[in-house]
């Protein structure tokens, strides 16, 4: 209990301690009017109470990522802890934050478009496709869950197809109909529910005190038989640091009527959602410590879902299990949705469509929907698709963070600022998304016995990623 109150302290002062410092080191023209205020077009451009942007980009950036990727993490002791408190101080937010601002200083320019800014031409192109893969999975990944679960809520004849339709025609108007029709007014009320949900958790860790892990027991996997690194930092992102976070960081910078408040929005939002991860990933270490990871009844691994619901049932009761169902329903649908409307965004700003007129909008975001309801199919289709796609989607999103934070960078070496703040994260993430390569199941999946080859490579291929950076620092410097 007294490494889950210490983590606990530690998130919330390091986003009024090194927040801070990172909001003063970014340097913002708060004097420039954001791009919502300088030309708002009533559809993406447009001007929403700070509130309701905080609720909105917690929404975005969470989904179920702070739950089952914390309860599935939980399974590697304590270093789940450590790894959610300096991932999201050190890297999460900053990497959500700096994305944000460095949009909001480009008149809201997508992800994309900021990475070809500082990283040339060619890995703009390269990365635009890559990030338009990744909001295709996202859009995919998040719909076959919920639909199950209603299909079990409802009468026979509304089965998993019919919810996954259902589902489907909402990601549709939620990527096409202005932002405040549909995300602004309903995205708070989730948002709200998901945080009275961890909340209900806090309390009841605090009321039942069960047995929770020490940093001074050892860091162990007594629950997980795979690596620490790099599994860990690959199953733990949203509440560390996702690199689908900067494709929803500018979405909300567009909205901003303020850019004072950008801390408190960014990196106040990644420090809430590392808040949801760690008290997820305390609770499932003492449902683990209970129940172990095998339903002793069905002789089948426990699921998120699984863990997630039993402990809001058995903690919170009746009021427990609504906002669980709430919350697993409606979260992933939700990030969902904002990934087709930040893939319609980034289409069109590179090919330079505006997206005043619906007919506009429609063009770009037909052939995503086709896309996404194809992904989907298959994943229906096929027994093990969905675990496919949920594992290239994992990797995918983390190898996203690597350019998203060599690119801020690259923009602070060029602004003169320190650099070491996304150097040292940037040097990370790239060694543990190659390691994963050489280690995970669904690559190469080296055996135990060379197993220590792949994080060889992953420190080889950050030390290569440095001396490449220095070397254009060297030459930058000179020009």
């Amino acid at each position: 209990m007294i490494t889950f109150v210490i983590a606990l302290v530690a998130l919330v002062a390091g986003y009024f301690v090194y927040g801070r410092f990172i909001e003063r080191l970014i340097g913002h023209d708060y004097s420039k009017p954001t791009p919502a205020v300088a030309h708002p077009d009533g559809v993406d451009y447009l001007p929403l109470p700070t509130w309701k942007v905080y609720m909105i980009q917690f929404l975005n950036i969470a989904g179920l990522g702070p739950i089952f990727g914390a309860i599935m993490g939980a399974k590697f002791g304590t270093a789940s802890y450590l790894w959610i408190v300096f991932g999201t101080i050190f890297a999460g937010a900053v990497h959500d934050f700096t994305a944000a601002m460095v949009s909001l200083a480009h008149d809201g320019e997508s992800l994309p478009e900021i990475i070809g800014r500082y990283l040339g031409k060619r890995t703009k192109g390269v990365f635009g496709v890559f990030t338009i893969v990744l909001m295709i999975l996202v859009g995919a990944v998040f719909v076959s869950g919920p639909a199950e679960l209603l299909a079990g809520m409802t009468p026979e004849w509304a089965d998993a197809l019919f919810w996954i339709v259902v589902i489907f025609l909402y990601y549709v108007a939620a990527t096409m109909l202005p932002i405040d029709k549909i995300i602004g007014r309903f995205y708070p009320i989730f948002a709200i529910a998901l945080i009275f949900m961890a909340a209900g958790i806090l309390v009841g860790i605090f009321a039942y005190r069960p047995d929770l892990p020490e940093m001074w027991e050892g860091f162990g996997t007594k629950y997980e038989s795979s690596p620490i690194f790099p599994m860990m930092f690959v199953s733990i992102a949203c509440g560390a640091i996702s690199g689908f976070h900067a494709t929803q960081s500018p979405l909300m910078a567009r909205c901003l009527k303020d850019s004072r408040m950008g801390r408190p929005v960014f990196y106040g939002a990644m420090v809430t959602e590392g808040i949801v991860a760690l008290i997820w990933a305390a609770a499932a270490t003492a449902f683990f410590g209970e129940h172990g990871i095998v339903d002793a009844a069905t002789g089948k691994a426990y699921t998120g879902a699984g863990v997630a619901t039993t402990l809001s049932r058995e903690w919170l009761g009746a009021a427990g299990s609504i906002l669980a169902i709430l919350g697993i329903v409606a979260a992933p649908i939700t990030s969902g949705d904002t990934a087709l409307r930040s893939a319609r965004l980034i289409v069109a700003d590179s090919l330079h469509i505006e997206q005043k007129t619906i007919g506009k909008r429609l063009l770009i975001s037909l052939p995503l929907f086709v896309l996404t309801f194809l992904v989907l199919v298959y994943s229906i289709n096929d027994a093990n698709g969905f675990n496919v796609i949920w594992r290239y989607f994992a990797w995918s999103n983390q190898a996203l963070s690597v350019f998203t934070l060599w690119s801020l960078t690259v923009y602070l070496t060029i602004s003169r600022k320190l650099y070491i703040v996304t150097l040292v994260p940037a040097l990370w993430m790239t060694a543990v998304c190659t390691t994963y390569i050489f280690v995970a199941p669904e690559c190469l999946h080296l055996l135990p016995e060379v197993g220590w080859f792949g994080p060889v490579v992953g420190c080889v291929a950050a030390v290569i990623g440095l001396a490449l950076f220095m070397t254009w620092k060297r030459n930058a410097v000179k020009e």
